[in-house]
């Protein structure tokens, strides 16, 4: 059975490609999405790739990661500085979790130097562009081995 990695996507980052792109590059979501399936089926893996704008479904996207994936990679975007709800339904996962970011959140604004993610995450890679994604796929990858 091949398994599958979750790869989730909070608020704004379907406006990729054309959102702040000295921050966050000219990439569109959909290049994410195709780069990362390309990683994953090289690796043996399924994909489920998902974005939300709305809290409740990265939530709901979360719980079904626990019951039917290999492992998770998150940009909760601007719910990893502010979501207590989805740090509690990482909380309850027992698969690796990698935290992902395309800019570095430690050299921004004060307030995006808080992860509620991080404490429950594997590992976190952030600052590589869309690259860190890649390397997430990899870690998570490693981290079933």
């Amino acid at each position: 059975m091949i398994k599958t990695i979750y790869i989730l996507n909070g608020p704004n980052l379907n406006l990729l490609g054309t959102r702040e792109p000295d921050i966050y590059g000219a990439a569109t979501l959909d290049d994410i999405k195709s780069a990362c399936a390309n990683a994953c089926k090289a690796a043996g893996y399924n994909m489920a790739f998902h974005q939300s704008n709305i809290e409740g479904e990265i939530v709901e996207q979360i719980q079904e990661a626990g019951r039917k994936g290999a492992a998770v990679l998150i940009n909760a975007a601007a719910y990893t500085h502010t979501s207590a709800a989805i740090y509690d339904a990482l909380k309850t996962l027992d698969i690796p979790i990698i935290e992902v970011h395309i800019s570095q959140p430690a050299s921004r604004e004060t307030f995006r130097q808080n992860s509620f993610i991080a404490p429950v995450a594997t590992g976190s890679i952030s600052g590589f562009g869309t690259n860190s994604y890649l390397l997430a796929i990899h870690a998570a990858i490693d981290s079933l081995k």
